[in-house]
């Protein structure tokens, strides 16, 4: 919001030409060298007038000469300063044709996104932050507490895990034991989902579907105060069906799993809050590996509130 949250531009296959030469890097690698200069300049300027105020005051008096020599290089040294390079690049900094390329390129993305862009969906939730994470988390909750909305969607192994410095990545296989199953229409009976904490705050669910294409659902979970939390649902997908009638299934499905979360998350909220943050206390059971690798990262010390304060500074 990651969200890099989320490298849209990859998982979904907007193509790239890999001969393009990296234009901001050339431009990063140029505002590096004009800032180094700068910064070169600095003590050389401070050197200079040093030396000749050494040079004026040894003799005890000052000349008109001197005073103008002083006054001549305290100025170029204060507009030196005045002269600090952007840390950004613009036209100038890249051939005309460069920047053209830049530009067009930087805009098809965006419009890419935004065609891929499908729902959005916003609540205030009225139940502390950790019991929505702690659900988004541990993957056995999509067998128990969406078992009507997903028709007993059962997890069939945990595939890989991988830690990272912000999060974690876990891939899990499922399987729709039932042929009646109307997931049917969206995927195959075994596939293999992507499961990506990139936050404290944002979580990444990626669904492969047929021919390659796949479902993405961004979570955003901001705690307001200790009782309750912001929460935003933003899909994604390259299916290629009319997306007016694939807006309405999102919808109609996103609101279904967010109702029968309701009662899952007001029992959280009656438990002991603090316990979900204690490491020697979290599940080993592999189908809990990301939500340990959150509790590792942000709720080692049992404090929940960390979270809530961090959040109000930024």
């Amino acid at each position: 919001m990651s969200i890099n949250c989320f490298k849209i531009n990859n998982k979904l296959s907007v193509k790239q030409d890999s001969s393009i030469p990296n234009i901001v890097e050339i431009a990063l690698l140029i505002d590096q060298i004009k800032s180094s200069i700068w910064l070169f300049g600095i003590p050389s300027w401070l050197f200079g007038i040093t030396d000749r105020s050494i040079a004026a005051f040894s003799d005890g008096y000052l000349s008109p000469i001197e005073i103008f020599q002083l006054f001549t290089a305290s100025f170029f040294f204060v507009s030196w300063l005045y002269l600090k390079p952007d840390e950004s690049f613009n036209s100038n900094d890249l051939d005309p044709s460069q920047y053209q390329e830049y530009l067009d390129r930087t805009q098809a993305n965006k419009l890419q996104v935004k065609k891929l862009h499908m729902i959005s969906q916003e609540y205030i939730l009225p139940f502390p932050y950790i019991c929505q994470i702690y659900h988004l988390l541990n993957l056995k909750h999509l067998e128990t507490v969406h078992s009507f909305s997903l028709n007993n969607l059962k997890i069939f192994q945990i595939s890989h895990f991988q830690p990272t410095n912000t999060g974690g990545i876990i891939k899990f296989q499922t399987i729709l034991d039932s042929p009646a199953n109307p997931l049917r229409l969206w995927r195959q009976p075994i596939v293999e989902v992507d499961l990506i904490l990139h936050t404290p705050y944002t979580v990444e669910l990626s669904i492969p579907v047929y021919n390659n294409k796949r479902i993405i659902v961004i979570f955003h979970a901001f705690p307001l105060n200790d009782s309750e939390h912001q929460f935003f649902i933003d899909i994604y997908s390259d299916l290629e069906w009319p997306k007016p009638l694939l807006q309405i299934i999102l919808h109609f499905a996103s609101c279904l799993t967010l109702f029968e979360d309701l009662p899952y998350l007001r029992a959280l909220t009656e438990k002991n809050i603090g316990r979900l943050f204690n490491l020697s206390r979290t599940s080993n059971h592999e189908t809990a590996l990301l939500f340990k690798r959150f509790v590792e990262l942000y709720g080692s010390s049992g404090e929940a509130t960390k979270l809530l304060e961090g959040r109000e500074e930024s």
